[in-house]
């Protein structure tokens, strides 16, 4: 089988349960969001690989968000997102933030290469959720639970960052410079 199809010439392209649609359709923006976010996850992990708490559940999510874009991919089909992941995401971002200090102003993306790796990943998934929201805000319908999931995603990617930096610490935000 080739990787090519030529099926997608014209700027449509099917959908795994069925039909076809322009590669600008907000179900196709999303599904692209996803596979970026994945892609970014996958970066962030080369970076992490050491880490035995975050590898671990970086390689479960990264399944999760290839689920939830096969999910995405067939219009109607059931979901495989469920609220245990989702409760597993929010167990992994209390663990990880048991152990870090308070912040006490913002902070900027940086400090080690896996903390900005990890910070590229959480603004891609934050891109992901606002692709999702506009095609929930454009009529098309998925699974709820993958909104939920991709949110609390970029919320352990933000801990998972300052996880990655505590030898070097935050880099803190400051108005004057």
């Amino acid at each position: 089988m080739r990787i090519y199809t030529r099926t997608g010439d014209q700027g449509d392209t099917g959908l795994s349960g069925g039909g076809r649609v322009r590669k600008s359709d907000l179900r196709i923006e999303a599904l692209g969001a996803m596979d970026e976010a994945n892609a970014a996850l996958g970066v962030a992990r080369v970076h992490t690989a050491h880490d035995a708490v975050l590898d671990p559940v970086f390689e479960s999510l990264q399944h999760r968000l290839f689920d939830l874009g096969a999910d995405l991919a067939s219009p109607g089909a059931q979901g495989r997102i469920t609220q245990a992941h989702i409760d597993s995401l929010e167990s992994a971002i209390d663990a990880l933030e048991a152990d870090l200090e308070p912040l006490r102003n913002f902070i900027l993306p940086g400090g080690s290469a896996a903390s900005a790796a990890l910070h590229m990943a959480r603004t891609l998934v934050r891109r992901a959720e606002r692709a999702l929201t506009r095609m929930e805000d454009g009529g098309e319908a998925f699974d709820p639970a993958a909104l939920m999931l991709v949110n609390r995603l970029s919320d352990l990617l933000f801990v998972a960052a300052r996880h990655a930096n505590r030898a070097h610490g935050d880099v803190p935000w400051k108005a004057d410079v």
